[in-house]
């Protein structure tokens, strides 16, 4: 569905996408590979659930602090493992694993499956645009989640590249710059309104993807009324390139 804004008079170049939770299923894939982990090292009574949420609670607050200048510069495979650490300490998860078997849990953020539309949202959309990441995951973890779920971006735009964490400006200018494009030939896609709402201060076009099964809950909330403030908004990645007319 198209929201009622108005869009720009001219298309943009580039799309640049955020990427967990807009592209990929975070919430599922944590889970599940949490499920096989605690199955495998005889873990019990763990809420993998509520684990996985406070995992990634705990990679959002850190990106907050770390894009306010607070604290010591660490990629997002360190802040996911520090965040680990203290969760398997704090929820007293007991099991017989191991450091290496911890080491290899935290890369589960590099296996993350896409949402279902999102290879095929994704190659339409190329078909017409350069398409990239512009996520605060690091750049190693992006390449590896693309090999793994199919996504197939023309560049790997990250944020430490930059030093620094979205909303901070300097991830989208960076972004700009490095595709060679003015601010407003580029627009930024994501399924959460803060990341669009520093991208648009910027000059960027904007895109909201609606995902509201990206936390667990049911797939058929209404698209919210904030949806309008953008430039475009759509349920999923082929209804996006449906409205910027690609093949």
């Amino acid at each position: 569905m198209s929201n009622g804004g108005t869009p720009k008079t001219s298309e943009p170049v580039a799309l640049v996408f955020d990427v967990f939770g807009t592209v990929v299923d975070w919430r599922s894939s944590v889970v599940n590979e949490l499920t096989s982990f605690g199955r495998a090292h005889g873990v019990e009574g763990a809420d993998w659930a509520k684990f996985a949420d406070e995992w990634r609670a705990g990679y959002g607050s850190a990106c907050r602090e770390l894009s306010r200048g607070q604290g010591r510069w660490r990629i997002v495979d360190e802040i996911h493992r520090a965040r680990l650490d203290e969760l398997i300490e704090t929820r007293n998860v007991r099991g017989s694993f191991q450091d290496a078997d911890l080491a290899d849990l935290n890369r589960v953020w590099h296996r993350l499956d896409g949402w279902p539309d999102s290879r095929t949202g994704l190659m339409r959309l190329k078909s017409k645009f350069i398409i990239a990441t512009l996520s605060n995951g690091n750049f190693g973890l992006l390449v590896n989640m693309a090999k793994h779920a199919g996504l197939p971006w023309d560049a790997v735009l990250s944020a430490d590249i930059v030093g620094a964490y979205k909303p901070n400006p300097r991830v989208y200018s960076t972004a700009c710059t490095m595709l060679g494009l003015r601010n407003e030939q580029v627009m930024m896609v994501a399924a959460h309104r803060g990341d669009l709402d520093a991208a648009a201060s910027l000059g960027l076009q904007t895109a909201f993807v609606h995902r509201p099964a990206e936390y667990g809950g049911g797939s058929e909330a209404p698209m919210p009324d904030f949806a309008s403030d953008f430039d475009y908004a759509a349920s999923d990645l082929n209804e996006l390139a449906d409205l910027l007319r690609c093949d």
